[in-house]
């Protein structure tokens, strides 16, 4: 029986324009509240639990708030800031020199994630481990599905009823007649849908793209190309990646301030948005954004200063 191979960035390579501008919103922590709970009670637990980390766990937790909601490396992929946790944060941490505890380094899955070709997914691990013929670099793999796979069902479990953020949905309301909306994230898919629908938002989206159909500058690089003038198309995002694809894919961006999500989202609604339409967003305005932004993310830790 011949198996067919299904491409899962099909709905974005496939996507057909129907007006001349375009938005894509990143989901946690720009359009939902939802990071701060997802990094404390979901991922903390289980990084803790997965790779032995019980006897520094306060410095784990202190270390995993601050790479994935107030640094530069905020909402990054799972796995790269789990390499960033064990291999840079946590030995430098001054609780676990001053314990002398040993942090572990999984150096087969550390040269996983930094492999250009691997795609940093659920599914992009279960590839590499079947293709894996190092038993040591197989289990090195293996834990970190497991504890990928433990917090899915964390969050699942935990993340429920947190609305959007204020001005969100009229936001939403607002671009939709003006502009093709797709969800450019880094999430698992099955979490964006859940959490889209439970609030009633994913009609106003065309496509809910997480990690499985690619990065997020392949996702508006999949969507967009040869389809939009450059100056139609924004990024909406509260990361420094969600800036990079954008950057990647030639994008406008727009930022959700951490920390200033509902006054981010209100001067969407009631400024930035209408001066993307009228091709007044480029240049100073999206400058003066994005040095807000940056400025509000610092690049070392507090423990570093």
């Amino acid at each position: 029986m011949e198996i067919v191979m299904t491409d899962a960035a099909a709905a974005l390579k496939e996507f057909k324009a129907t007006k001349s501008f375009f938005v894509g919103i990143d989901s946690d922590g720009c359009v939902f509240d939802t990071m701060g709970i997802k990094q404390r009670e979901c991922f903390c637990p289980w990084t803790v639990a997965c790779y032995g980390l019980q006897p520094v766990a306060e410095a784990a937790r202190e270390c995993r708030v601050f790479a994935d909601l107030f640094s530069k490396t905020r909402g990054n992929n799972r796995y790269k800031t789990l390499k960033r946790l064990l291999f840079e944060l946590l030995p430098n941490h001054p609780h676990v020199k001053q314990r002398g505890f040993s942090i572990p380094q999984p150096t087969h899955y550390f040269e996983w994630v930094d492999d250009p070709k691997s795609v940093l997914s659920n599914d992009g691990l279960k590839k590499a481990i079947d293709a894996a013929k190092d038993p040591a670099a197989k289990r090195e793999l293996e834990q970190a599905l497991a504890w990928s796979i433990k917090v899915n069902k964390a969050v699942a479990d935990i993340v429920k009823g947190i609305p959007p953020f204020p001005f969100v949905r009229e936001s939403l309301e607002k671009i939709g007649p003006k502009a093709d909306v797709i969800v450019v994230s880094a999430t698992p898919g099955e979490a964006l849908v859940r959490e889209w629908q439970e609030h009633d938002i994913a009609k106003y989206v065309a496509v809910i793209a997480g990690q499985e159909m690619g990065t997020k500058a392949q996702h508006l690089e999949y969507a967009t190309k040869n389809r939009y003038d450059k100056e139609h198309v924004l990024m909406v995002g509260d990361a420094p990646g969600d800036l990079q694809a954008a950057r990647a894919a030639g994008a406008l961006f727009y930022p959700i301030v951490p920390g200033k999500e509902p006054e981010s989202w209100k001067r969407f609604h009631n400024e930035a948005f209408d001066r993307f339409l009228k091709g007044q967003f480029a240049g100073g305005y999206e400058k003066k954004l994005i040095t807000e932004f940056d400025n509000s993310l610092p690049g070392k830790p507090p423990w570093e200063k």
